[in-house]
């Protein structure tokens, strides 16, 4: 496995993963961890059309990445995994991928989530798999883009939730 990002994006492929971080990680391969949109073309289709045309793009469940990473099927080319929540990297890490670190970008604000940064809010169920990845030595940390200092990221939720 030559996994060089993983990231917590709601947003999965737009700007700041294409234009961005695709290019620091110098990323050959952007894996999107998504059980809905493996089946919905119209969405597909627009992770492919943001997706930069010398990256190759695989929508996968967390089972069938896990599979495919376990078996050396990308070889040597750099992967960035992105997915909207950090569930799904909790289950690739219960099928035995390695996963040192997780960039928690952009979560979305709803009438259930709890703001911890201006782009990063959680629900009850993320702040659980967020304190078992960490559990697991997963190193978490929140960095919007390659240019702005990275922070811990399990401070700043420990920081805005009364546990």
């Amino acid at each position: 496995m030559n996994i060089v990002g993983v990231r917590i994006d709601g947003r999965l492929v737009h700007g700041q993963v294409a234009n961005l971080w695709t290019p620091k990680l110098q990323a050959d391969r952007i894996i999107v961890l998504d059980e809905q949109i493996i089946n919905d073309n119209i969405q597909k289709s627009g992770l492919r059309m943001a997706t930069p045309r010398t990256t190759h793009l695989s929508v996968l469940d967390y089972k069938t990445a896990a599979d495919h990473l376990l078996n050396d099927r990308y070889g040597t080319q750099r992967l960035l995994l992105v997915a909207k929540r950090p569930k799904e990297f909790l289950d690739l890490i219960d099928e035995g991928v390695k996963i040192d670190s997780i960039n928690v970008g952009t979560m979305s604000q709803t009438n259930t989530t709890q703001m911890i940064t201006k782009q990063i809010n959680v629900e009850q169920e993320d702040i659980k798999v967020f304190d078992e990845l960490n559990a697991k030595g997963v190193h978490l940390f929140a960095q919007l883009n390659p240019s702005v200092e990275a922070h811990d990221f399990m401070k700043l939720l420990n920081d805005k939730i009364n546990r």
